[in-house]
């Protein structure tokens, strides 16, 4: 037999066996296990060991994000064991869960995690807005106004009448600011109304008052004290604002009792810090 005799059975015969297994009947395969094919370009794999085949992921992992105290230690207390870490950042005013987090023996994947971000109401951020900042009288009677439930001494309902009082001197050229005995801070106006031309009267303010404010979301409520401030421009006009004492200091204080709140309630130390 010759060379081209030769190879030409090769051929042929590698012609059978390819159409042989191309036309075998089809396997059903099995989840789990990696198989191969011969086709005509070569061996094909098919992997079915993927979560998508098996319906079991290999591992937990994932990054959470939570608001509030109550929702980390119920996500804590469904993934976490005694290898897990907790760390406290207080410029970002997080608490981030480490959940499989590397033994004291072995590595493990630090993919699975659980993250307390604590947001500002939007009450703490209304009054923060206006801190140190010097309004007109009817902005600040109006924001007095819309704040009333936070307002704690004086109540809110002598607010309300200061309030109403400062709308009332609209109109009106202030001449002087005095600071009395009881505390407070009294303004002496003219008014300059037609009707009234010339008519003087006096508007009194505490100087000090109290106002409860929840930082976070979730969180308890805390007492800042606001301190008046005022400016009687050379018009007459009278443009009045507080100055709210230390607001970050409270965030800080806050932020620490959720910290403690947390540590309270799980067996793993909180560290200072965040996580690698």
């Amino acid at each position: 037999m010759t060379y081209t005799e030769l190879s030409s059975t090769n051929g042929e015969a590698q012609t059978i066996v390819d159409t042989a297994l191309r036309s075998a009947p089809p396997t059903e395969l099995e989840p789990g296990k990696v198989y191969g094919f011969h086709t005509s370009a070569g061996v094909k794999t098919v992997d079915l060991t993927g979560p998508e085949h098996t319906g079991t992921p290999a591992r937990k992992l994932g990054d959470t994000v939570v608001r509030d105290a109550a929702s980390f230690l119920a996500y804590f207390g469904k993934h976490a064991d005694p290898d897990s870490e907790v760390y406290a950042d207080v410029e970002r005013l997080s608490i981030t869960a480490v959940l499989d987090a590397h033994t004291a023996d072995a590595a493990r994947w630090n993919a699975h995690t659980v993250a307390l971000k604590l947001r500002t109401t939007k009450s703490w951020q209304q009054w923060l807005h206006y801190d140190g900042k010097l309004l007109d009288q009817e902005t600040f009677a109006e924001f007095l106004q819309d704040h009333l439930p936070e307002l704690v001494e004086p109540d809110s309902a002598t607010m309300l009448e200061i309030a109403q009082s400062i709308q009332g001197a609209t109109k009106v050229d202030f001449q002087s600011g005095t600071r009395l005995q009881s505390g407070e801070r009294q303004f002496k106006y003219v008014e300059t109304v037609t009707a009234k031309a010339g008519q003087k009267g006096d508007l009194t303010i505490p100087e000090t008052f109290v106002v409860g404010l929840v930082p976070f979301e979730g969180a308890e409520g805390y007492r800042l004290t606001a301190r008046l401030k005022f400016r009687i421009e050379s018009g007459g006009n009278l443009r009045i604002g507080y100055k709210l004492e230390r607001p970050d200091d409270t965030l800080t204080a806050a932020f620490g009792d959720v910290v403690n709140a947390i540590g309270e309630a799980i067996e793993q130390p909180v560290m200072n810090g965040t996580p690698a």
